[in-house]
């Protein structure tokens, strides 16, 4: 079959089936669950094959005009190295528009990356595991509703972007803790059900002291439980989760189109992403 016989359709609900099982055969922990909430946050394409099936993914989570990740890029492993990536992605491309780009690449994704216009930017750093034990820490508490603008103001921060929708989202479906000082929300971290189990992110603090406490929040409640958190290589979380117990699996690349560079230093920094897809 030529892939000029590959028709690329909108990304709908009926699809998601067909989605978790590419992502499963492409060894992902996705869940349909998992994939629900990746398309309620985003715009999305398939490749469907003459046959019906589905046999590619693109997803791109708008951040209002300030960015976009583009996410959950997979083709069917019969189908790969017949130009059906670039024709997904040029497709993210047209979702995203003129805003800044951001992904995170595995190894063999970056020579295609790179052609259309992205650059390396970092490395991501996945961390996972079942918890030992930890010790719950004296300044952090459970955020309240009447804290999520507070929460989505420090993103905004960190992260350069509205994420007020994706802040929303987990606030609904997962758990928020947070650091109160000087009457205001000095970092804040996020658990939710994930894959295996939960996953910790985002993690955003002003040092690497908060982020340790906010990420034992979550920890000390989950002894025994599988978590993952994905870091930033060289931001310093990696090896503190490595010496409780979430070692180092994997990771990527992290690449933006354009490349960025921020002039100025962060009131708040990201420790954690709210994952590989939305960053």
């Amino acid at each position: 079959m030529q892939v000029g016989e590959i028709e690329i359709t909108t990304f709908c609900p009926e699809h998601l089936a067909a989605a978790v099982r590419l992502s499963q055969e492409a060894g992902w922990p996705h869940r349909l669950e998992d994939w629900q909430v990746a398309l309620e946050l985003s715009k999305g394409m398939v490749a469907i094959d003459e046959h019906g099936n589905v046999v590619g993914t693109v997803l791109v989570t708008l951040y209002e005009r300030d960015c976009a990740t583009i996410n959950m890029v997979i083709v069917d492993a019969a189908m790969r190295g017949r130009g059906l990536g670039r024709r997904l992605m040029e497709a993210a491309l047209a979702f995203g528009g003129e805003r800044p780009l951001r992904l995170v690449a595995t190894r063999e994704g970056l020579p295609l990356y790179e052609k259309l216009g992205f650059r390396e930017a970092g490395t991501i750093l996945q961390h996972q595991g079942i918890v030992a034990a930890v010790a719950s820490p004296p300044n952090t508490e459970v955020a309240k509703a009447a804290d999520l603008p507070a929460i989505i103001g420090l993103d905004r921060q960190a992260f350069g972007a509205d994420r007020s929708a994706l802040m929303a989202k987990f606030f609904a479906i997962g758990e928020f803790a947070i650091i109160r000082r000087a009457g205001g929300i000095a970092g804040f971290s996020c658990i939710r059900p994930f894959g295996r189990g939960d996953v910790i992110g985002p993690v955003v603090a002003s040092g690497f002291s908060d982020a340790g406490s906010l990420t034992s929040h979550f920890l000390s409640r989950r002894a025994g439980r599988f978590v993952r958190v994905d870091t930033i290589d060289g931001i310093g979380l990696g090896p503190w989760l490595a010496d409780h117990a979430l070692g180092h699996v994997g990771g990527g690349v992290s690449m933006m189109r354009p490349p960025v560079a921020r002039s100025d230093a962060p009131v708040a920094r990201t420790f954690a992403l709210a994952s590989q897809a939305f960053g």
